[in-house]
């Protein structure tokens, strides 16, 4: 496994819809490893190919991390087949956007279907933590970033705070990021 390198916003690359892959074969297989093993490192809960260039529809999530045995959830292809009327509002933040949260509001609870890393097709309920998590990894897929929900004034201060931590260099510039 590898640990490849997160691009950092804003960078036109996060703005990019991702394309499906026709199944999950061992270059998929190898690209979800290496990002569950990066966001483990990062340390996050949830990444999203496009943060590591790759513009394919792959995510992957694990959010328990505080609590003991790892529960990974590796999905290509994720699509929503159900969510609920009711909405949560939970403070979210990105390894894309680092040291930068808000509140973000999403369906309670979700059924995702997706194909494993096994390339089997699966459907799977969540909620609380979890839903939004792979909620706010799918927007990912789409160009979507968590503070696009977010009024201008909050998204454009945020973008224009790491643009500056950029240029300071306090912040890594990921030029090399392989998309494809």
């Amino acid at each position: 496994m590898a640990v490849l390198p997160i691009i950092i916003a804003p960078d036109p690359r996060l703005k990019q819809v991702c394309v499906p892959i026709d199944r999950v074969n061992d270059e998929i297989r190898r690209l979800m490893d290496d990002m569950l093993e990066t966001m483990y490192l990062a340390p996050g809960v949830g990444l999203a190919a496009p943060q590591v260039g790759i513009l394919k529809r792959v995510i992957v999530v694990d959010v328990s991390k505080d609590e003991g045995e790892r529960q990974p959830h590796l999905m290509a292809n994720p699509e929503l087949v159900w969510v609920a009327d009711e909405d949560a509002n939970a403070e979210e933040g990105c390894l894309s956007l680092p040291d930068h949260f808000g509140d973000v509001v999403r369906p309670a609870s979700i059924r995702v279907r997706y194909l494993d890393h096994e390339n089997e097709i699966r459907e799977s309920a969540a909620e609380g933590l979890l839903a939004t998590c792979i909620q706010h990894e799918m927007d990912h897929l789409e160009g979507i970033l968590f503070v696009d929900h977010m009024s201008a004034l909050k998204r454009n201060m945020i973008l224009r705070k790491l643009i500056k931590a950029k240029k300071a260099g306090d912040l890594p510039v990921v030029e090399s990021a392989a998309v494809s």
